[in-house]
C-alpha cells in the first residue's frame, strides 16, 4: 500500500493489553440480531437490532464492499434513545449546515475521522499543521497513542474491530503519515479480521436488498 502525497514512517512502540471482551461472541451477536437490508445509491445498507435494543447501521460500497460508514444507538437507561455513535466514516451534510460544519472545522481543535480499506482501519486527524517529525504513535493498553514533541496534542484512539474479535494490536502493524496538515494513520488489518469481514460480506450479500428495505434473518 502506498500513499505517495504523504511522507510516510513505520512506528515502533510496547505491545498494548487486551481489554475486557463480553461473553458472547461478535459473531453470536450479529448472528442473533434482526436485520434489515437496502441497495441505494451505490451503498449497501444493513441496519441491526440487537436484543438489548442497541441499533448498528452499516454502509459499504456496493461495488468494492468497502466500509464506508458505522453508527451506533443506544438505549437510554430509561428507555430513551440517545443520538447516533460514528464509529467509521462522517454524516453526511447538505445546504448551509455542510458550509457551517467547514467553517466550524477549518477554526476549530484537530478533527479525527475514521475511514477503512478492505486492508487496513486509517484515521485521518485533520488541523493539525506540525510537520511529520513532531509526532510520536505508539500501542498502549491496547490503544494507539498519538503524541506530538511539542506536547500541544494527545489522543488515545480505540479500534473496537480488534475489541471484538479478541484481537490485541500489533504495532508492527501502525504506520503514519503526514500532509495538508492532515496526519493519516494506518494500520494493516490481522488476517483473522480481513477474513471475519470477507465471511461477513459473504452472508450481508445473501440478504434480500434489491432497493426496498426486507426483514430478513442470516443464513
Amino acid at each position: 500500500m502506498s500513499y505517495p502525497e504523504f511522507e510516510y514512517l513505520h512506528v515502533s512502540s510496547s505491545i498494548g493489553i487486551l481489554a475486557n471482551m463480553a461473553e458472547s461472541s461478535w459473531e453470536d451477536m450479529l448472528e442473533s440480531s434482526q436485520k434489515t437490508a437496502l441497495l441505494q445509491d451505490g451503498r449497501r445498507k444493513v441496519h441491526y437490532t440487537f436484543p438489548n435494543g442497541t441499533e448498528l447501521v452499516e454502509e459499504y460500497d456496493s461495488k468494492t464492499s468497502e466500509l464506508l460508514l458505522r453508527k451506533w444507538k443506544k438505549k437510554g437507561t430509561l428507555g430513551d434513545s440517545k443520538p447516533w455513535d460514528i464509529e467509521v466514516g462522517e454524516v453526511q451534510m447538505m445546504g448551509q449546515q455542510f458550509k457551517d460544519s467547514m467553517i466550524m472545522e477549518s477554526t476549530s481543535n484537530p478533527v479525527v475521522v475514521r475511514r477503512d480499506k478492505l486492508d487496513s482501519f486509517q484515521w485521518r486527524i485533520r488541523n493539525l499543521q506540525y510537520t511529520i517529525d513532531v509526532y510520536k504513535l505508539s500501542v498502549e493498553d491496547n490503544k494507539i497513542v498519538v503524541r506530538t514533541t511539542n506536547k500541544k496534542y494527545f489522543k488515545k484512539i480505540e479500534v473496537p474491530d480488534l475489541e471484538r474479535l479478541s484481537i490485541n494490536l500489533d504495532p508492527a502493524n501502525l504506520t503514519y503519515a503526514h500532509a495538508n496538515n492532515t496526519l493519516l494513520i494506518v494500520y494493516k488489518k490481522p488476517v483473522e479480521v480481513v477474513e471475519f469481514e470477507s465471511k461477513l460480506m459473504k452472508r450481508l450479500k445473501k440478504l434480500k436488498s434489491d432497493g426496498d428495505v426486507d426483514q430478513c434473518k442470516q443464513q
